[in-house]
């Protein structure tokens, strides 16, 4: 089969960035719970939001990936000049997830139970296809990512490994974040837990098909030559 485009890397990342920012925005509103990395800024927000009320979820949302960085950079005691780009990717969704919440009416759940479980299932499907595109191009992508293949290469373990032991720690902080912090399961659900379970076959299965159709060669060499892949 003839590819569509072939040269698909920089528009990736971009689709990454508005595909995935929308998925949160749309599980946010669908209230079943956010996956275990979206999880914790929303929970953070959710506390301080009556206190702060220009700490919107997206302000959050890079306020943690930033507190992320420099936990990453004491775990493998260094630093590169590539983890600053993975936070300015991070601040870029931040602001795009509150470009999102302000046409979708604001963070507030929907009323209608059928219309939070399609906002959930349309919220999951498009992270899992926004991860499958972020995978695919060699631009910074957000520190959760990072964080996994740094450990991994510097310390020489399976990838796999360090993700799984990274969802499950992150799982669980969403969970006591959510308890401590707003006394009760705000952002953390069901829908948490389902996330773990489904989020990896659907990125696969997108991953095939997004394949089929595209390639990923740069329009402009020097994002090969600059960038490495997260």
């Amino acid at each position: 089969m003839k590819k569509i485009c072939t040269k698909m890397n920089e528009a990736a990342w971009i689709l990454g960035i508005l595909l995935c920012d929308l998925g949160v925005c749309f599980c946010t509103k669908a209230d079943f719970g956010l996956s275990m990395i979206a999880a914790p800024p929303y929970i953070l927000h959710y506390a301080l939001r009556d206190m702060f009320p220009w700490f919107t979820q997206g302000t959050s949302e890079y306020v943690v990936q930033g507190i992320l960085l420099i936990l990453l950079c004491i775990v493998v005691k260094k630093f590169k000049p590539r983890y600053l780009l993975s936070f300015v990717t991070a601040f870029l969704s931040g602001n795009v997830i509150d470009m999102w919440l302000f046409f979708l009416g604001g963070n507030g759940p929907y009323e209608q139970l059928w219309l939070r479980i399609v906002a959930f299932v349309v919220g999951e499907s498009l992270i899992a296809l926004a991860v499958a595109f972020f995978f695919r191009t060699t631009l910074p992508i957000q520190m959760a990512e990072l964080i996994v293949c740094e450990i991994s290469d510097t310390y020489k373990k399976d990838t796999n490994k360090v993700k799984l032991i990274y969802d499950i720690v992150f799982l669980v902080l969403s969970g006591v974040l959510s308890l401590t912090l707003t006394g009760g399961f705000n952002g953390f659900g069901i829908g948490t837990v389902i996330i773990v379970f489904v989020n990896a076959p659907l990125i696969a299965f997108f991953g095939k098909i997004i394949d089929k159709f595209f390639g990923f060669d740069s329009l402009f060499p020097f994002t090969k030559k600059y960038f490495k892949k997260s």
